[in-house]
């Protein structure tokens, strides 16, 4: 589907589309609906709330003077669109709830920029770390943070899951992106990541499974490995390694699988960091890891180890 080349009611959809589809580092409307019917199909609540953050941010960045290749690309849409999940996941859904959603996709925008400029310097993509800033600060800020919880006990050996288990843990590793635990918007998330790119919908079905495995491996809980709790960032970083910043070869897919399993650790060791204060990892493995990665790459001495394109 073409670019949009202006600002009439088809176009603003397209961009509201290519917003949410940006989670997932695509630039396809097509995808960013299917990410939409995923969402509604969560929970009505999620799928406003996904809808209206990606439009606040959107909307500021464009009234900030935005660069508007990126608008049309919907660069300016994903990480409000998370945050006002993250916000209406907490809270419910209520007015105020939707006034603080749309605040904070506004800030959002304005720490994008700022971390674009930043990073740009050094070649590395903001991803979803403005997201992750503002998200974790009003986890831990807002006063109906749970109270805290002793971190969950590995087991002595290696987790077993039942076939059942092993299905929702791979849909659940992908519907935690946009913090769905049904297994049936993983499949539409899925999907969504389909119609853009074979090999990035490959890359993230991989990175469920490598997910999967690391944590069984580990020994963590079963219940959280099927919740999908320490997978999500691993799918994300597949993606953003194996489809989108980096030239697919037989090596840097296995590069890309390495990025993956080291996310594992890194959600749980998060996760157990954040929960007496209430907070969550949300995608700070995903972040620090594919920067990790990315920064490394040019100094290994490998065939296809060059950026394809940055976002």
């Amino acid at each position: 589907m073409a670019q949009p080349r202006g600002w009439a009611p088809a176009h603003v959809g397209q961009i509201q589309l290519r917003g949410i589809a940006q989670v997932a580092l695509s630039a396809s409307p097509w995808t960013g609906l299917f990410f939409t019917v995923a969402l509604f199909a969560g929970s009505w609540r999620i799928g406003v709330y996904g809808l209206l953050g990606a439009a606040a941010s959107t909307v500021a960045a464009a009234v900030l003077g935005a660069d508007r290749d990126g608008l049309a690309k919907g660069l300016e849409g994903y990480c409000g669109c998370l945050t006002s999940i993250a916000i209406v996941v907490r809270l419910g859904a209520s007015w105020r709830t939707a006034v603080l959603a749309v605040i904070a996709a506004v800030v959002c925008s304005v720490l994008g920029a700022a971390a674009g400029r930043l990073l740009g310097r050094i070649g590395l993509p903001a991803l979803t770390a403005p997201f992750c800033l503002v998200a974790g600060a009003l986890a831990i800020a807002l006063p109906t943070a749970p109270a805290a919880a002793a971190p969950p006990i590995p087991t002595a050996g290696a987790t077993t899951l039942s076939a059942a288990e092993l299905g929702h843990a791979f849909c659940n590793n992908i519907g935690q992106v946009f913090f769905l635990d049904t297994w049936y918007a993983g499949l539409i998330l899925l999907l969504g990541v389909l119609v853009a790119s074979r090999i990035a919908a490959v890359a993230a079905a991989c990175g469920s499974v490598v997910a999967i495995l690391t944590a069984c491996a580990m020994g963590l809980p079963a219940d959280r490995i099927t919740e999908g709790l320490y997978g999500y960032n691993a799918v994300l970083v597949a993606i953003a390694l194996a489809a989108t910043f980096l030239t697919l070869t037989p090596w840097t897919a296995g590069y890309a699988t390495l990025a993956a399993v080291a996310s594992v650790p890194f959600t749980a060791a998060w996760q157990a960091f954040d929960q007496p204060s209430g907070g969550s990892p949300f995608t700070w493995p995903f972040v620090v890891t594919t920067w990790l990665f990315l920064a490394a790459a040019p100094a290994l001495d490998r065939p296809g180890i060059s950026f394809e394109k940055a976002k």
